[in-house]
């Protein structure tokens, strides 16, 4: 990321939050960014520094759950030579690298109490020591914490240092969750699947069905952005019908690998009663059979009652179009074109 990177939103919620960054960017103090799962903080938290006066200067980013606490505390702080088995020379760290612009510490409330303890140092002073060093060392570096964790309840149980939130706490930014932003979930599926139209090699997207675009305004987006993003590219690649506006969004990928108990067939309209099996004159029931005739009705009248839509056929049935798609072939239920 090596650039302003344009965001998508026209929900007044999320334009509140645009013109909090605008307002703190130019402020250059440390600060929070939070917001659950794959609600763009990284983006934000991008837009705070190449919105401040260190634009030009470096912006450098630490996943400080990706590494354990020896490996994160020499990565932002570097190391001498002979610091530790295997330093065969030294390593400058992330904070120094940054001197002079922005360094975001994502994931932040996982960072070690020693770890903790160093960052206050150099949030207050400016100040770092190497590993294995006694040089004090002095960095110009804006410090952005992010985390989708509440640092309030985490300081409160000692798990996350109070000094430390209070001096990174000038100011917080709060990403709202998708759900909030009702008015951007069609503006952004859009875009997404512009993109994967693109992707694809197909000259145009069609746009959304009405269906579609209903399941999209009323999915709660737990995993927010991220899993919007998902979900369209998801939908637009399965999607055999490439020229018409896509009809389904297939929201859960794992829907019909595993099946819970009140979601068998049994549990289907129109399946409530399991017919008696016919059986031979010697008692004898060719299970293979029925199995196989039982299914067949449950895929006639899925059709039937959807009007030989096959999509919502599927969904009657709790099962995704390609699983439907399979058992008409296994059947021989396509009709002839």
């Amino acid at each position: 990321m090596d650039s302003l990177q344009p965001i998508l939103g026209e929900d007044p919620v999320f334009l509140a939050a645009l013109e909090h960054v605008s307002r703190l960017a130019p402020i250059e103090r440390p600060c929070l960014v939070i917001g659950e799962r794959g609600s763009g903080k990284e983006l934000i938290a991008a837009r705070l520094h190449y919105l401040s006066r260190r634009w030009g200067g470096p912006l450098v980013k630490v996943n400080c759950a990706a590494l354990s606490e020896t490996l994160l505390d020499t990565e932002l702080f570097g190391h001498e030579a002979g610091a530790f088995t295997g330093a065969t020379k030294r390593h400058i760290g992330r904070f120094e690298r940054a001197h002079g612009g922005t360094i975001i510490l994502d994931e932040i409330a996982t960072a070690s109490a020693v770890v903790q303890e160093k960052l206050l140092r150099v949030v207050e002073y400016g100040e770092i020591e190497r590993v294995g060093g006694s040089e004090v060392i002095e960095v110009d570096t804006r410090v952005i914490g992010v985390t989708n964790e509440n640092l309030r309840e985490l300081a409160k149980t000692n798990r996350f240092r109070a000094d430390l939130l209070d001096r990174l706490a000038f100011d917080v930014i709060a990403v709202p969750p998708l759900r909030q932003r009702s008015d951007d979930i069609l503006l952004l599926a859009e875009q997404f699947a512009l993109e994967m139209t693109k992707r694809l090699g197909r000259t145009v997207f069609p746009g959304f069905s009405r269906h579609a675009a209903e399941q999209l305004l009323r999915h709660p987006w737990p995993g927010n952005i991220r899993e919007l993003r998902n979900a369209v590219e998801r939908s637009i690649y399965l999607a055999e019908d490439d020229e018409s506006p896509l009809a389904h969004i297939t929201l859960d990928p794992f829907d019909g690998i595993w099946s819970e108990t009140e979601n068998s067939i049994a549990s289907q309209p129109g399946a409530t009663e399991t017919p008696e099996p016919n059986s031979a004159p010697d008692g004898t029931i060719d299970f293979k059979s029925e199995v196989a005739n039982f299914e067949i009705k449950l895929l006639q009248q899925a059709l039937r009652t959807h009007a030989n839509n096959q999509t919502e056929a599927a969904k009657s049935l709790d099962l995704n179009y390609h699983q439907f798609r399979r058992l008409l072939e296994k059947h021989d239920l396509i009709p002839a074109k």
